[in-house]
């Protein structure tokens, strides 16, 4: 396929989506549940979600939070065809994130103007990232290709290459993530894993989400 691009609006969202250092990568497993966490994730300050499509109920829950939270930013994962750009796009998704980079993908995003972030884990997947023109690459899966070590030296030659670890990031290991100059954000999982016995879920992930901003931010929460 051609790598040739043009600069276009879909490159300056993909810039400026990510205005948080942390984003939630959420598995839903019930529209009601999705609408708690989104609402716990506002409180707690984070206006972005990525919702993985791997599940049945990922889509309904989309729409649902799209009307009920206009203000929160939602992000499609675990996109692998196509047609599922083009599906949560309809459901307000704006920004499209996969586990890896195709040529079928990268041409779709790059035909349609979506903002896309595929997965790499190699130099070699973040350079052909690059040539196509997706300078936000999301590295994954994070830890077992190497954790932070192994990413500060793939992304030290590639000064254009802005990176979303994802997988294995934790509270823990945030700082050794955000002393990186190439990384951008980080895709946390940890944020909304473990709600199903929740009783109240909207506050627990209130609390996560506060913790992880101020893990970010460098601050401390009292």
């Amino acid at each position: 396929m051609s790598t040739q691009h043009t600069p276009d609006t879909r490159t300056e969202r993909t810039r400026s989506w990510l205005q948080q250092g942390v984003l939630p990568v959420v598995v839903i497993n019930t529209p009601k549940q999705g609408l708690e966490i989104a609402e716990g994730l506002c409180a707690g300050g984070i206006t972005q979600i990525e919702i993985t499509l791997r599940t049945p109920e990922a889509l309904q829950a989309m729409g649902e939070i799209a009307r009920r939270f206009p203000d929160m930013r939602l992000s499609a994962g675990t996109v692998l065809t196509p047609a599922q750009f083009d599906q949560t796009a309809d459901l307000g998704a704006t920004l499209f994130i996969s586990p890896g980079l195709t040529e079928t993908l990268a041409e779709h995003a790059l035909k349609k103007g979506y903002a896309w972030v595929p997965g790499a884990a190699t130099a070699s997947e973040m350079m052909r990232g690059l040539e196509l023109g997706f300078e936000l690459l999301k590295f994954f899966p994070a830890m077992a290709a190497g954790g932070p070590k192994a990413l500060a030296g793939i992304t030290a030659p590639l000064a254009a290459a802005r990176i979303v670890p994802t997988g294995g990031v934790t509270l823990e290991n945030m700082p050794q993530w955000r002393e990186i100059k190439a990384v951008q954000a980080v895709g946390g999982t940890w944020l909304t894993a473990g709600l199903d016995q929740v009783s109240d879920v909207a506050k627990v992930v209130e609390q996560r989400a506060a913790q992880a901003l101020a893990a970010w931010n460098g601050t401390v929460l009292v």
